[in-house]
């Protein structure tokens, strides 16, 4: 029976003893799957010349085609693996969705088994979950191939991984071909642990913006003592508990209060987010500003979504959601009014936030928590609403939209350590954060899109 060369296992240069299994060894063979076999697309196997052996799947002229190919792989208990396939699509729109990969870990009888450790999220707490398919990220695209990869722990009580390539819900034109599919045993890959902080501090003294800023010192100096690598400060600070125009304290971006706070960030060796008015020509924009342990503005966000006050006097739009790459993690930023909208804070994430700084005035907590658990993604809050207003609250929200840590004081900071390397598995949704692109809906401006 045909075997596809390029399915192996590919020995690791690890601090441990591990053994290479090719795939002449494994009892595993590449089968034609399809869910209902009127639906069932064409499947083939070819070599190219480019690549090496490939598996295709094709709509063959008709729509709404699903079928993949799937082999099981042998693994160790407790193993760490990368995983990678090399994908290339013709003629299919939407290839986040329509083109996935899943692995599903099983037993030796090809039944499910669970994970590990309990699941603290929300939902049943303290139970073990079933291990729910694992789904790859895209990843760099080169010549018309598009890398898929992912690196998971097989499960104490799992013995195979099966390998799904898939294409489903696809145009009548489309194609998919797979090649030079690899699971490599790896060492245990070291965890990104990082501490965030929130400043939960209003201005009350002072007109000018320094002195705003200068307020702000002791809680960086507070956060930092406890060992943060991030601090979240609040919305428009140098503007709060003025009656000046916002004009008036708009100013560069690297400007004044950036470098104040550079200083600070050097001083204490962490990041700080800084909410600011930003003056640029003649326009006035509401920034978050992410300025880096060693001083420097790293990036800027300019608040997309205004509310009717700031559209009133003055304040512009911005148009863009920008994530920027630090040596802690992927950071995007929001600003107060954008936690009302869904689209913010997705967007950031569809472009690799990992964290989300959110400088708020205030708004709804539970809509910072929805934010969190509908993104998978860390959203750290100051905010300028006591604590009794039982509103709003400067905190480290987590995955399942739960509070890690909130400030409960004026002038304090609440600090959480997280893993942003460790996925939180739901009962039922698996690493839920994974399928996000694989099965979030197709919006009207991504039709007919690739």
């Amino acid at each position: 029976m045909y075997r596809l060369k390029h399915l192996r296992l590919c020995a690791a240069i690890c601090l441990f003893a591990c053994t290479a299994v090719s795939m002449a060894d494994q009892p595993s063979v590449w089968k034609e799957q399809f869910p209902r076999e009127e639906i069932s697309p064409k499947f083939t196997k070819a070599m190219h010349s480019d690549i090496g052996d490939v598996l295709a799947i094709e709509a063959d002229g008709k729509l709404g085609r699903h079928g993949w190919w799937q082999a099981s792989l042998a693994v160790q208990p407790g193993q760490y693996y990368r995983f990678s396939v090399k994908r290339r699509t013709t003629g299919l729109n939407n290839v986040r969705r329509a083109a996935p990969v899943r692995l599903v870990w099983t037993d030796d009888k090809g039944l499910s088994v669970k994970r590990d450790d309990p699941t603290w999220a929300s939902y049943r707490p303290g139970d073990r979950p079933i291990a729910e398919p694992e789904f790859p990220a895209d990843g760099v695209s080169q010549d018309g191939w598009t890398e898929v990869t992912g690196i998971y722990q097989a499960p104490q009580s799992a013995s195979l991984l099966s390998i799904e390539l898939h294409l489903r819900w696809a145009d009548s034109q489309a194609k998919v071909e797979w090649s030079n599919v690899e699971l490599t045993p790896i060492a245990s890959p070291k965890q990104r642990i990082v501490r965030l902080a929130a400043a939960h501090l209003k201005p009350l003294s002072g007109n000018s913006p320094q002195e705003k800023c200068e307020q702000f010192a002791p809680l960086i100096a507070a956060a930092a003592a406890q060992d943060a690598d991030l601090i979240v400060l609040g919305e428009t600070l140098t503007n709060v508990s003025t009656t000046l125009p916002l004009v008036t304290v708009a100013e560069p971006i690297p400007g004044p209060s950036t470098e104040y706070f550079g200083e600070l960030a050097r001083k204490h060796n962490l990041h700080i987010v800084a909410g600011l008015l930003e003056r640029d020509a003649d326009l006035v924009y509401n920034v978050a500003v992410l300025i880096s342990p060693t001083g420097d503005v790293i990036g800027k966000y300019r608040k997309v979504t205004l509310p009717r006050s700031e559209a009133m006097r003055g304040v512009t739009p911005g148009d863009e959601y920008p994530v920027f790459e630090t040596e802690i993690g992927k950071i995007g930023m929001m600003v107060c009014y954008d936690g009302f909208f869904p689209e913010v804070a997705r967007e950031l994430t569809n472009n690799g936030a990992e964290i989300i700084a959110f400088p708020v005035w205030g708004c709804n907590p539970l809509l910072a928590a929805a934010r969190a658990c509908e993104n998978h993604v860390y959203v750290v809050s100051s905010t300028y609403t006591d604590i009794s207003s039982d509103w709003m609250v400067s905190a480290i929200f987590g995955h399942d939209g739960r509070q890690l840590a909130t400030a409960t004081q004026w002038g304090t900071v609440a600090v959480a350590e997280v893993n942003l390397d460790k996925k939180l598995y739901w009962h039922s949704l698996g690493d839920f954060q994974a399928q996000i692109q694989r099965h979030r809906p197709v919006l009207p401006h991504e039709k007919g899109k690739p």
